[in-house]
């Protein structure tokens, strides 16, 4: 007797939880063979603010962690990506075509890039914290610290790669963020956040939005409690309205190229000048 396979049911991930869209609309996705694959959630507005909003009560908890702690859960979840690399490879394959060896190489890259970020969280502050020369009875100390909620459009093409790439320094340095995942290949992002989901992560640090980019992110750039924006998903023309619309409030967008460097933790942080009296 033949039986009916049970298809993935590819929700968002907000505040820790897999909500479908409060719209109840989803749109198709079709494999690089043209054929269907799954029906995500086509997110809404109001799940962009309820993102935003998770993201925001979040963070309080998440930048008070020690740098160590961030360090000891990003490893976790990438133990828990190493535990199901079939699964990302297999998605990765179907939506973007390409040999096994490529979709292979995207995942271990994806881990390398948690594991990489990992090491960097007790570190960043030495590298860019500094102790000042001044004229007084003073010490005055520069620390970096978090920026707050930052708003990202994940590289559309390399749907796990560029998604690790943005989100993994962003949340290494105390941030909580709100992800909009590669529009029509936005699988890899929702297995990853199955994977979020069973690490250490407290809810809301991380939150990702499967749908339209050109319908989401000028809500997210006009947002006034989203603090930056990591716009490396997106084309050039969008890019300039999202200026546009972040310059109220003063939003820092960025966007990066390809190669991992301590310069996207960084982008998103602030520093911090502390003044202390020399004596007793």
């Amino acid at each position: 007797m033949s039986r009916i396979d049970v298809k993935k049911t590819y929700k968002l991930f907000i505040g820790g939880q897999f909500p479908r869209s409060e719209s109840g609309r989803t749109y198709e996705i079709k494999g690089a063979n043209g054929k269907f694959i799954a029906n995500p959630s086509l997110a809404s507005r109001k799940d962009l603010r309820d993102s935003v909003t998770a993201a925001k009560s979040a963070l309080p908890g998440w930048s008070a962690a020690t740098a160590f702690n961030r360090g000891q859960i990003l490893y976790r979840v990438a133990e828990i990506m190493q535990g199901r690399q079939e699964q990302f490879k297999s998605e990765i394959l179907a939506l973007e075509g390409g040999t096994a060896k490529a979709a292979s190489t995207q995942v271990e890259e994806a881990i390398d890039l948690w594991v990489w970020y990992a090491g960097w969280c007790d570190k960043i502050s030495t590298i860019a914290g500094a102790t000042n020369p001044i004229a007084g009875p003073y010490y005055n100390f520069t620390t970096p610290e978090e920026l707050g909620v930052v708003g990202i459009i994940a590289e559309q093409k390399a749907s796990l790669l560029g998604l690790v790439a943005a989100i993994a320094p962003v949340i290494a340095t105390g941030n909580t963020a709100v992800v909009i995942a590669s529009e029509k290949r936005p699988l890899p992002a929702i297995t990853l956040s199955e994977a979020l989901a069973t690490s250490d992560l407290p809810a809301g640090v991380l939150n990702i939005l499967t749908g339209k980019v050109s319908e989401l992110a000028p809500w997210m750039a006009s947002h006034m409690e989203v603090d930056g924006m990591d716009v490396s998903g997106c084309d050039s023309k969008l890019e300039t309205e999202l200026r546009v619309l972040g310059a109220e409030n003063l939003k820092r967008i960025h966007r990066f190229g390809k190669v991992p460097s301590p310069q996207r933790m960084l982008a998103f942080m602030e520093s911090k000048t502390v003044w202390h009296p020399i004596g007793v």
